[in-house]
């Protein structure tokens, strides 16, 4: 689950050294002795990139909305190129500084991948070569105790590989290779243009490509086995390969494909489903799927098709499924793509379930806990819309359409800072009256077992992420959400997911336990929604307010805002 994090340079704004200490099973609450360490250094400097064959040009982010912006430790990885509303300060100052170049880590876009198992710890140092401050965050990783690393985030992009520590048992063999795809939307316009189109009034046009990996059409080679042998030397039918795929897109859904091949999904965002073949799967904005590709077919070049869900005119890009002995590219026809209709992917969307009798992170089943028998306390209704505020489009929730504040929420709250935000501004229902601007912060409170629906009105899909935590979705449908609607929730094998989709003119149902004290961004996955106004903030209370439940603030934070001059403790 995820938890971003950001960092701040120093005055000078020349080089920012920032250790990072990450526990990838972050669903543990804490790490043991014996395990291991992993240490990377990462160096963050500007260079040329080509995207679909046009030079990038990424200027540095005038941005005003953030929650920690003066952290000064970097908690953080960056798997999603979801630019947003995101923190560009220092010392209280905004910065505009343009340049023609695209961000690189290490030199790389996307920026290189950690491979990690469960229960490591990773050590980051993070050397800031920008003349800005640089954000740095992640998405499947959950943030334990945590939120004064997180917030709403921009930048590049890269893929974190989470196994299962190899006591814990995986409920398929091992693949003899295993690939991660980081497929998304790009628009040729840079942050900055694309961010003056939404200040002006306007939607954002429509995207001009897809990139698998970074790279456009035919850009990225998978090479596979077709032959593998037994103990007996005897010939089976092909090697099988994992492929993670994650829509790292700002703006639409997508669907993939593989040219004369099935997909075996076994994972959905570090949950274990039932094992279900599919022709092809659409993945919606901020969300990770898992399968298995057998190499079973006649030697050749297969093409890994992904295009654009629910959108007219379809963008579409391919990467190559290379069998190693291939002669030639492969002569059965490409699957077709999807239509537009909503049906094929809510039905695919309901059949995903959780492998009751699988280990996730722990050494215990998935269905060791039963989440359909806790009796929930309290129901939240969201409902979002497109509104005119001001004479400007504006996108909100139960009315009100976020604005950022002048200080970190998180610090306003510990600092008990007045006028920063109103604890209890969103509503639990929508009001069904007309929108309006505020900072929006959501009150609830530690161990509440919440039912939280989803109400989509409009005529696009939405994608929604709850940072801090995992839930249930428990259930989809088209039409209003009613009490009725209940008894068609999934209350025994529902899948474990940090990303759900809400269909158009459809509702999406989930369970969620409070277990994790702080101050999290409750948002849309889509850029422009989230930018302008579709988030707001949930505030998770525990009156004991012992380290067992929350991290103390950390010694090194940059207090900026109205917390200015004051102090964190003691170092």
């Amino acid at each position: 689950m995820e938890a971003p994090s950001s960092s701040s340079a120093r005055p000078s704004y020349r080089l920012l050294a920032a250790a990072v200490l990450l526990l990838a099973a972050s669903l543990l609450p804490l790490a043991r002795a014996d395990d291991p360490y992993r240490f990377y250094t990462w160096n963050v400097t500007f260079g040329d990139i080509y995207p679909l064959g046009v030079k990038q040009e990424v200027r540095a982010l005038r941005l005003v909305q953030f929650l920690c912006c003066c952290a000064a430790l970097v908690d953080a990885l960056f798997p999603r190129g979801e630019a947003s509303d995101s923190a560009a300060f220092a010392n209280g100052r905004q910065l505009n500084v343009t340049v023609t170049q695209g961000i690189l880590i290490n030199g790389q876009f996307p920026g290189p991948q950690i491979d990690a198992d469960t229960n490591d710890n990773f050590i980051v140092n993070v050397f800031n070569n920008l003349p800005v401050p640089f954000l740095l965050s992640w998405q499947g990783i959950q943030q334990r105790r945590s939120s004064w690393q997180d917030g709403v985030y921009a930048g590049g992009y890269g893929g974190i590989r989470v196994l299962s520590r190899p006591r814990i048992p995986v409920p398929f063999d091992p693949p003899a290779g295993d690939f991660t795809i980081l497929a998304g939307d790009w628009f040729k316009l840079n942050h900055t243009d694309l961010k003056g189109i939404l200040d002006s009034g306007n939607d954002l046009p429509f995207p001009d490509g897809l990139l698998i990996n970074g790279q456009g059409s035919n850009g990225n080679r998978f090479t596979v086995d077709q032959v593998a042998l037994n103990l007996l030397d005897a010939i089976l039918p092909g090697k099988t390969y994992r492929f993670r795929v994650s829509n790292v897109g700002i703006a639409t859904s997508v669907n993939i494909r593989i040219q004369g091949h099935s997909m075996l999904l076994v994972e959905v965002e570090g949950s274990h489903t039932m094992q279900t073949t599919f022709t092809s799967i659409d993945i919606h904005l901020g969300q990770s799927y898992s399968f298995l590709v057998t190499a079973d077919q006649p030697p050749a070049e297969y093409s890994i098709i992904v295009s654009t869900r629910f959108t007219t005119p379809v963008l579409t890009t391919t990467a190559i499924l290379h069998y190693s002995n291939a002669n030639g590219a492969a002569t059965v026809l490409p699957p077709p793509a999807p239509t537009t209709e909503i049906d094929f992917s809510l039905n695919q969307a309901r059949s995903i379930r959780w492998n009751l009798t699988a280990s996730g992170p722990r050494p215990n089943p998935q269905g060791s806990y039963h989440y359909g028998l806790v009796n929930t306390t309290r129901t939240i209704r969201l409902a979002n819309s497109r509104a005119t505020i001001n004479g400007k489009l504006r996108y909100a929730v139960n009315s009100i359409s976020f604005i950022p504040a002048d200080t970190p929420l998180k610090v306003a709250d510990f600092y008990n800072i007045s006028g920063v935000f109103t604890l209890g501004s969103m509503a639990d229902n929508p009001t069904g009256g007309g929108a309006y601007l505020q900072t929006s912060v959501m009150a609830a409170n530690m161990r509440e077992y919440v039912e939280i629906i989803f109400e989509n009105t409009e005529n696009f899909v939405q994608s929604w992420h709850i940072d801090g935590y995992a839930f249930w979705v428990v259930g989809m449908d088209g039409g209003p959400w009613t009490p009725a609607s209940r008894q068609g929730y999934n209350l025994r094998d529902a899948i474990a997911r940090y990303t759900l989709q809400v269909y158009p003119q459809s509702w999406t149902a989930i369970y969620m336990p409070l277990d994790n004290v702080g101050m999290w961004n409750v948002r849309s996955e889509s850029w422009a929604r989230q930018y302008l106004g579709q988030q707001f903030y949930l505030r998770v209370y525990s009156p004991a307010n012992p380290w067992r439940d929350e991290n103390p603030i950390p010694k090194n934070a940059l207090l900026c805002g109205r917390a200015s001059g004051r102090r964190t403790r003691p170092l």
